[in-house]
């Protein structure tokens, strides 16, 4: 990308958009284009039409999405689907009929099979069956990458996509019951310390085992890509390291300084016991991550503690 660029970030406000948007400006790319959803919203059709009729971006990193934890997830199918197969349709369709550069989808790896190869690499993609909770926005994604993919065969389009892992860091969502393990984390034990609470109970065994990627690197790897990649297949983004949920739970009550005891639900389900990203590709491309896992969380309870009306949402 050229650093006067015009470069359109959709979905600006969430956890990723901003990151990307924070990435784009560290680096020297001032020409940026951002429209919250009351000012363009991206199930309409020819609003987004409109859109990119008038500003003719050449650079789009897609982010907008609907998302939630496994509850809103497994509630919500209908949502999931409509809403993110809707918006990255629209989105992506006007950036092809406006002679848009290039294109970055982002998507997550729930796109791959339930019981996929440890760690995942990309080609496992609709190999087999997905998690039941969450099918219906992977299937929004993988429609998403694979509409992206197919315009690149048909008609010579530059469109790329990545699949991070489990995302954690500033601007994430603290809902009590909406929000994914992370951010569910560090509010149950901020509030418990705050109570006083003596415990503190948790689903399942803490065996399950799981990646997290501080949103920052995941920026820092979206621009990286839009510079240094073209392709068809998807490309992971992770640490290549994975942590049972057990030590995940200590590791956050350490950061946010809860003392009490940790208690363990086991008639709770585990969910799927590792799911771990394949990330040689990355690695190869010449790209890793740089944030540990502790100095995000702490990074992480800093946004929290000072962000309080995300705290409430």
């Amino acid at each position: 990308m050229e650093k006067n660029a015009k470069i359109y970030v959709a979905g600006h406000r969430g956890m990723v958009g901003s990151a990307i948007v924070r990435e784009l400006e560290r680096q020297g790319y001032h020409n940026r284009i951002t429209r919250s959803h009351q000012e363009l919203d991206l199930t309409r059709q020819d609003a987004v039409e409109a859109f990119f009729r008038e500003e003719k971006p050449e650079y789009v990193f897609l982010a907008a999405a609907k998302v939630g934890g496994i509850i809103a997830n497994d509630e919500a199918k209908a949502d999931f689907l409509y809403v993110n197969m809707i918006m990255e349709m629209n989105v992506i369709h006007a950036a092809v009929e406006n002679g848009c550069k290039k294109l970055e989808f982002l998507g997550s790896s729930c796109i791959y099979p339930k019981f996929a190869p440890q760690p995942m690499p990309e080609n496992c993609l609709l190999t087999s069956s997905l998690e039941e909770t969450n099918e219906a926005y992977a299937l929004a994604k993988i429609a998403g990458l694979k509409y992206c993919a197919y315009l690149n065969e048909q008609y010579g389009t530059d469109y790329i996509s990545v699949m991070p892992t489990n995302l954690y860091g500033p601007n994430d969502n603290y809902h009590p019951t909406h929000s994914h393990v992370v951010p569910a984390l560090i509010r149950r034990f901020h509030e418990a310390k705050e109570a006083g609470a003596s415990s503190v109970t948790c689903w399942g065994d803490g065996t399950p085992l799981r990646e997290f990627l501080y949103v920052d690197d995941l920026a820092n790897l979206c621009v990286f890509l839009m510079n240094h990649y073209s392709g068809n297949e998807t490309v992971n983004a992770g640490t290549g390291k994975e942590i049972s949920i057990k030590d995940l739970t200590e590791l956050v009550a350490k950061v946010v300084g809860y003392e009490g005891e940790i208690l363990w639900d086991t008639t709770k389900p585990n969910g799927t016991p590792r799911k771990l990203l394949d990330v040689s590709k990355a690695t190869a491309l010449g790209w890793t991550y740089t944030t540990e896992l502790e100095e995000g969380l702490r990074l992480s309870y800093e946004d929290f503690q000072h962000n309080p009306m995300r705290a409430e949402r």
